[in-house]
């Protein structure tokens, strides 16, 4: 076993061997661009730019016209989100999202706050789930757009798509999901769940990275979106720009690795995460799991540890990649506003770390990382005046006065 082992891929994927094999030739011998129409160069990069189509359209239930490459996530969101808004302005100007989103959603409806736009942020219970009553109040005659994550990229936490996509489609308002963590991970269909507008990444299912997609819907409704780069009309004017077909190629090849092999990928990394919950929860004392366990991706795993710091804890954990629950602002040390919506008490929050296991993780890490954090937090623990103070029974708020 190869030490450190990587259990943060949340964060980002190796790319499948498969994946490079297919991505290849792209750089060297079939370096064609795939608007160039009047040579075979062009037509071959072509065909395979439709060919990687078809296999993300497969795996989300689409057809291949609705899907639309991008540079990734954050791209695919601020294109749904901006490009509805502005298509949509003479109509409402009302947008209903999480506090839960990513950045790249939480970001976007800032900005389009600025512009003069609406934003509802629908709270979550203790599990990171939205109260579906409390969002069908939300809508308002001016709402133009619904929109909610999949999954979680911190806790993992799985909404409702179905029933979401249900509750928008009855008032006549477009749903977008930001479903770059779930992806590839469980089955996702955008025909059944009502989805209007999914954004997804490669580099979160064994592709390469800088390279996306967004499913934007041609019947039952149409969607029309504005499109947000201009400069050639690429992918039917939505974003102009010659295309990375190298990448695109990565991308279809890793969603079509996803579609034939998930289920049986699931049930073995949700094995692996449930035997790492079992370690931990046997070896250490003050441990809280954060986020539905229920309605949760596979391969996720939120952990606060009481009474040690998550900075010290990764500092510490040399031989284990893992990140912070936190992910802690530079200048002000704020805990995640993922864990704060939770409800969890600041020092809970910072002290939060998330385990992403992945197709390559093996039981033998799991073991390895399991007794790793254990003996590190119990060490960090032993180091804490105040966590000593706690075994000693003394009350921290009297002792503090």
């Amino acid at each position: 076993m190869k030490t450190p082992v990587y259990l943060d891929h949340h964060a980002t994927t190796p790319v499948d061997p498969r994946v490079l094999e297919a991505m290849l030739p792209f750089f060297t011998e079939k370096f064609g661009n795939a608007s160039s129409r009047h040579h075979a160069f062009g037509w071959e990069a072509e065909h395979a730019v439709e060919t990687a189509r078809r296999q993300v359209a497969e795996l989300i239930g689409a057809s291949p016209q609705e899907i639309v490459f991008t540079s990734g996530a954050t791209e695919s969101n601020n294109l749904a989100l901006k490009g509805a808004a502005a298509r949509f302005a003479g109509r409402g100007g009302h947008i209903v999202t999480a506090v839960t989103e990513h950045k790249a959603v939480l970001d976007a409806c800032h900005w389009l706050q600025q512009s003069g736009f609406e934003v509802t942020y629908l709270p979550v219970d203790r599990d990171g789930l939205i109260d579906l009553e409390l969002l069908r109040r939300s809508i308002r005659p001016d709402t133009i757009l619904v929109s909610i994550m999949h999954a979680n990229n911190e806790i993992g936490v799985l909404q409702p798509l179905a029933e979401i996509g249900r509750i928008a489609r009855e008032r006549g308002v477009l749903f977008h999901t930001d479903a770059a963590q779930s992806v590839g991970k469980v089955p996702i269909h955008v025909e059944q769940a009502h989805i209007d507008l999914l954004s997804l990444s490669a580099h979160k299912i064994y592709g390469p990275k800088g390279v996306g997609a967004l499913y934007v819907r041609r019947k039952n409704p149409r969607v029309e979106i504005a499109p947000q780069i201009h400069g050639g009309g690429h992918e039917r004017g939505l974003r102009s720009g010659t295309l990375n077909v190298p990448g695109i190629v990565g991308l279809g090849k890793a969603c079509e690795l996803c579609r034939l092999e998930m289920s049986e990928e699931a049930e073995r990394v949700g094995r692996l995460r449930d035997r790492l919950k079992q370690l931990l929860e046997q070896g250490l004392e003050d441990l809280h799991i954060n986020g539905s366990m229920k309605s949760r991706l596979p391969n996720n795993l939120n952990v606060s540890f009481a009474h040690v710091l998550a900075d010290s804890l990764l500092m510490a954990l040399r031989d284990v990649a893992v990140s912070s629950g936190s992910a802690c602002s530079s200048a002000t040390q704020a805990p995640s506003h993922v864990l704060q919506a939770l409800g969890l008490e600041p020092d809970l929050a910072r002290s939060s770390i998330r385990f992403g296991l992945g197709r390559f993780t093996t039981e033998e890490e799991i073991e390895f990382a399991a007794a790793r954090v254990i003996e590190t937090v119990k060490r960090l623990r032993e180091l804490s005046p105040l966590y000593q103070a706690l075994k000693e029974g003394r009350d921290l708020k009297t002792s503090a006065h």
